[in-house]
């Protein structure tokens, strides 16, 4: 009898590990026993097995097999397991050359017909696998081509575990067989939102290409019907393309959630909207067993918005506090920590009070005072102070109405194209350092000899922090959205102006 090993790969968060899957054929009774710490979707694996390797030509031996996932400690979780645990299997019966499956990385899930179908996580997988030096990956068909997104690896997809075991040497006639697809790729949302529909509301226009320029949190306060929902559509359209990690990382997160990435990298920012009754672990993530992602990690390197925003609970709203510092989301378990990505752009949209209507002018507010500040009240005072854009947004008047149309509106594209060109300017001038957003800047380095601005510009902001009219947070990010604006306008440093209109974008639902 021998013992034969290959290899698949454990995701904890959008970070893999390694497993080495060990089969041994002994002469104890006739069974099969998996161990390894393995889930119940993973435990499950043995029946699926032996029956996809029975209807697909080449059966397990009836002697014991005893299928070890190492290292033991490690949870593994989910169904891209069968095709490593089947292949190690029959490279100890010698049915499949032990030395060919022992240099590949195995994943996928066996169908009962012995087909392989596609599983989640495929993309981060790979990527895994190829930085622990692995050069050959063998994927179900439907995933072949998310795999080859990585560079440096070959990429065998197979459709069936009979196709598999003939490339690995087994003796067998080849039986074509239908692929299972992939899953298909979602469409972009926001992609048919132009910003030229928008009518009226220059300051909030205005708002959102800064926003978008700098990277900036943005809360808008103001009656139904004002167009929040309207505006926040149109920001992930006014956010360049993603390239890089970024563009990686996002696919990799489309790919853990099951999502369609398709033959190229996805390039458009993501944007999430939960509805008002997500609980905590909807938003940041979690799970008993298997830790999954939660919408502030889909929405990184994108948008996350979160309409009616009072109608959260309080604790989810506050949960949001620490990765809009940190940029990253860790959860805790017992038996393992997970990472995710969390530096998303955050949108809050509220009425001004539970009726709506305060502060409009064609209809009465019957709200109690207590009532309206018990309302926004539900919103704390440290996650407001980390929102950097604050304004009110107006219903628009048929006179204003018949006055836009009239005028000549900025779209997309454009806005896009300014956004580019600000967030050009910003990386060059923050090239020597960490940062490549003017929202991820620290308030010490804008406050430093080499980038403080003069007394004339901050004079209105200075005054401002003396009444208390703004924490040293809020100083701060004030800079930060006067550079932004100084970046749209193509300055080379903010001046008085851009201050003080960054100021009332920082003050204007006061």
């Amino acid at each position: 009898m021998t013992i034969a090993r290959t290899h698949a790969v454990a995701l904890l968060g959008l970070s893999g590990a390694l497993v080495e899957v060990e089969a041994d054929i002994s002469g104890q009774l006739p069974g099969m026993v998996l161990i390894g710490l393995p889930d119940a979707a993973l435990s499950e694996a043995t029946q699926r097995v032996r029956m996809a390797a029975k209807n697909s030509g080449c059966p397990l031996t009836r002697n014991h097999l005893t299928i070890n996932l190492s290292p033991a400690a490690l949870p593994k979780h989910g169904s891209g397991f069968d095709l490593s645990i089947a292949l190690a299997c029959l490279a100890a019966d010698r049915v499949v050359r032990a030395e060919s499956v022992a240099r590949v990385v195995h994943l996928g899930e066996l169908a009962l017909d012995g087909r392989v179908r596609p599983v989640p996580g495929i993309l981060p997988a790979v990527v895994a696998a190829a930085k622990e030096g692995c050069t050959t990956v063998m994927v179900p068909t439907g995933n072949a081509e998310e795999a080859a997104l990585v560079p440096g690896v070959t990429v065998v997809g197979v459709a069936s575990l009979r196709e598999a075991a003939i490339w690995h040497g087994a003796k067998l006639e080849p039986q074509a067989v239908d692929p299972i697809p992939p899953p298909a790729v979602p469409l972009d949302e926001t992609a048919d939102y132009d910003l030229a529909d928008v009518v009226g509301n220059d300051d909030a226009i205005l708002a959102l290409q800064v926003a978008a320029a700098g990277g900036h949190h943005l809360m808008m306060l103001g009656p139904p019907g004002a167009g929040k929902t309207m505006l926040a559509l149109r920001l992930p359209g006014l956010l360049p393309d993603l390239e890089g990690d970024a563009s990686l990382e996002v696919s990799s997160m489309r790919s853990l959630m099951g999502l369609g990435v398709g033959p190229h990298l996805v390039t458009r920012p993501p944007f999430e909207a939960p509805h008002h009754t997500a609980t905590a672990a909807s938003i940041i993530g979690g799970g008993s067993g298997r830790i999954r992602p939660g919408a502030a990690a889909r929405a990184s390197h994108g948008v996350l918005f979160l309409d009616e925003a009072p109608e959260f609970a309080s604790s989810v709203l506050d949960a949001l506090r620490q990765p809009l510092e940190s940029g990253v989301v860790t959860i805790h378990r017992a038996n393992a920590t997970a990472r995710f990505p969390a530096r998303f752009q955050l949108v809050l949209a509220a009425n001004p009070c539970p009726c709506g209507q305060y502060g409009s002018d064609d209809q009465e507010c019957t709200c109690p005072p207590i009532a309206r500040r018990r309302y926004l009240a539900r919103i704390s005072g440290p996650l407001r102070d980390r929102i950097d854009i604050q304004l009110t947004v107006r219903r628009i008047t048929p006179a204003q109405i018949r006055l836009a149309t009239e005028q000549p509106r900025l779209g997309t594209q454009d806005a896009r194209a300014a956004v580019a060109a600000a967030r050009t300017s910003a990386a060059e001038r923050l090239a020597a350092t960490p940062w490549r957003l003017n929202a991820h800047v620290p308030g010490p380095w804008l406050r430093s000899p080499t980038m403080r601005l003069g007394p004339t510009a901050t004079a209105g902001l200075d005054r401002a922090l003396e009444r208390g009219g703004i924490t040293m947070r809020g100083y701060d990010r004030v800079l930060r959205v006067a550079w932004s604006i100084a970046d749209l306008e193509g300055a080379t440093r903010p001046a008085a102006e851009h201050v003080g209109q960054a100021l009332y974008l920082r003050k204007g639902m006061a």
